[in-house]
């Protein structure tokens, strides 16, 4: 990482994107073969026969016309899917989101330099913020290498949503407060915002033009905690965030007018930079079983997570880390980079602070204190009481596999990746004896704030494998051969969905193009094979892999009967 943030300094981190290409539109016939293709695992020859007419008359018919208006569309925009995505997806989805939508994951420390400890969490919080907080400078100097694969750049747009960024309830659609700018944009929101026992504080990072060290974020920390240790606890204003969209959004309309100066505390909290959510749990967690500390960051005290932030970071009284995230602005990539740099720099320096012990005369943080009434308090205790209900309808299980990792995987010519979705499919079949409609995450980020594309794992290549696997009479060079073909399926649709001709975002462009055209919706999305396959955010599995580094994250099923699979792939185990 130090390497390439020195060779980066003559490129910056947000040089490339005004040259990156404009999102495609694929061809129409091609994604509807492919769409009809990945229907085929959940369908009856009588069942398929229908679809195949729907299709065909689709094609012909008004999804032909669709797609030109799509493709107007598209001429006129870098991105075709950017707005449409962020709204559909995310900004109008009513549910409560710090469950349903936000991302979740443990800081990998615990591995090395910091084991569980009660009484550590104030020290190596000062660290672990300090860190964070370098990241922010390089980020605002454009020193965060650009993400490249071979030599080609990809979108770094996201980046621009880790700090300082908030999502705000609306009534019927949320919006994205982005306040953070790079050093030659000019001025960019340098407080901290920390959630303690129901209360909110804030505190400058930045003292007389320097970043604060380790030992002066530890006297802001200790403030915080003694404070809230003598005195009773705050009204837990952050709850409300984990309330259903549109309760939260008239809830904070009547905050506001029982005291317009709560509005200026909501903005505080609002432009932070981050919120430091300082927990009184103590997770278990071991580097073969995460499964504990994952349930906690995701259905911890909520009173201390501000669930619209893009960033939470979260510490516990035993000197565990993790991370909450809410999904809108950004996705989980960025948080990784991050969460690996300050793992690294943790490494590096033996999980100690080296430098000055010096501690300069700091103003102390300040509180702030919302009007409160008893209404407010009313929604404070409900809005507890549906988040931990919810959160109880939530199992985890995170355990590590360390029989091999990518090295065998990549000894025998396998992608570790489509070998993990492989064995999932393999795992869903043995479990309920049927193929498992699934969602991969592909990234399309070489192109114009370009985000991600949905990939189909559950292919008939995948399913006959599985069948060969199950029958006993089938012999291992049958299996052997019946593998291979699914794999090449898979690595196939990998690329193809990276490189911007997947078909989920483009049957959902021609849908949303009806809608805004007052149409009809077309009944190629009202066929409940449609739905049987996924579509619609149907899939019983919901995956992604998460990368080749210690971290790792996690987002709920996609609905009540799937499960949420979501993984990392190290040299030695998965």
């Amino acid at each position: 990482m130090e390497n390439q943030l020195a060779k980066s300094t003559e490129e910056r981190t947000f040089q490339y994107q005004d040259s990156l290409p404009s999102l495609p539109v694929p061809p129409l016939e091609e994604s509807l073969k492919k769409y009809l293709e990945s229907v085929k695992p959940f369908a009856n020859e009588e069942e398929y026969k229908k679809t195949e007419e729907i299709v065909q008359k689709f094609q012909n018919g008004i999804g032909a016309e669709l797609h030109q208006k799509l493709l107007e569309r598209a001429k006129g925009k870098r991105n075709w899917l950017e707005e449409w995505w962020l709204n559909v997806a995310y900004l109008d989805v009513r549910i409560p989101s710090q469950l349903n939508v936000n991302f979740a994951g443990p800081s990998p420390h615990f591995e090395h330099y910091w084991p569980p400890k009660e009484g550590t969490h104030l020290e190596r919080g000062s660290i672990i913020l300090w860190h964070n907080l370098n990241y922010w400078q390089l980020l605002r100097k454009e020193k965060v290498p650009v993400d490249k694969v071979g030599n080609t750049p990809l979108d770094m747009n996201q980046f621009r949503m880790l700090f300082s960024t908030c999502k705000v309830p609306g009534i019927t659609r949320d919006s994205i407060m982005n306040y953070f700018r790079t050093e030659s944009e000019g001025h960019s929101p340098s407080h901290l915002a920390v959630l303690c026992r129901g209360r909110v504080f804030v505190f400058d990072v930045i003292h007389e033009g320097s970043l604060i060290t380790p030992p002066e974020f530890l006297r802001q920390l200790t403030h915080i905690q003694e404070k809230c240790r003598r005195e009773p606890e705050g009204p837990g204003i952050a709850a409300l965030t984990s309330e259903e969209r549109t309760r939260w959004a008239k809830a904070r309309e009547y905050l506001i007018s029982l005291d317009p100066e709560n509005l200026t505390l909501l903005e505080k909290i609002q432009s932070s930079l981050f919120v430091y959510s300082m927990e009184d749990g103590r997770p278990h967690v071991t580097p073969e079983d995460y499964s504990q500390i994952i349930s906690i960051l995701f259905s911890g005290d909520p009173t201390v997570r501000w669930g619209d932030k893009s960033y939470n970071l979260i510490s516990f009284s035993n000197g565990v880390f993790g991370c909450n995230c809410d999904h809108a602005p950004y996705d989980a990539m960025v948080m990784v980079h991050i969460a690996h740099y300050v793992d690294e720099k943790i490494l590096e320096n033996e999980g100690r602070w080296k430098g000055s012990e010096k501690v300069r005369d700091l103003p102390f943080p300040e509180e702030l204190v919302f009007t409160v009434d008893e209404k407010i308090l009313n929604d404070i205790s409900q809005a507890k009481a549906q988040y931990l209900k919810e959160a109880s309808n939530l199992q985890f299980a995170a355990y590590a596999f360390t029989s091999f990792g990518k090295k065998l995987t990549k000894k025998k010519k396998l992608h570790p990746d489509t070998f993990i979705q492989l064995a999932l499919q393999l795992a869903y079949y043995r479990l309920h004896g049927r193929p498992g409609c699934c969602y991969e995450t592909a990234m399309t980020r070489y192109f114009y704030h370009g985000r991600t594309e949905t990939l189909r794992p559950c292919t008939t290549e995948a399913v006959r494998w599985c069948q060969f696997m199950q029958d006993p009479s089938a012999s291992l060079l049958e299996r052997q051969q019946k593998m291979l073909e699914a794999f090449a399926k898979h690595n196939k649709m990998m690329k193809e969905c990276s490189s911007g001709r997947g078909f989920d975002r483009h049957l959902l462009g021609l849908l949303l193009t009806a809608r805004e055209e007052g149409l009809p919706t077309p009944e190629l999305y009202t066929d409940p094979l449609f739905s049987r396959s996924g579509g619609g955010g149907n899939f019983v599995l919901s995956t992604s892999l998460v990368g080749y580094l210690r971290i790792q994250g996690v987002v709920v099923p996609m609905v009540h009967n799937g499960y949420g699979f979501f993984y990392h792939i190290r040299d030695d185990r998965l």
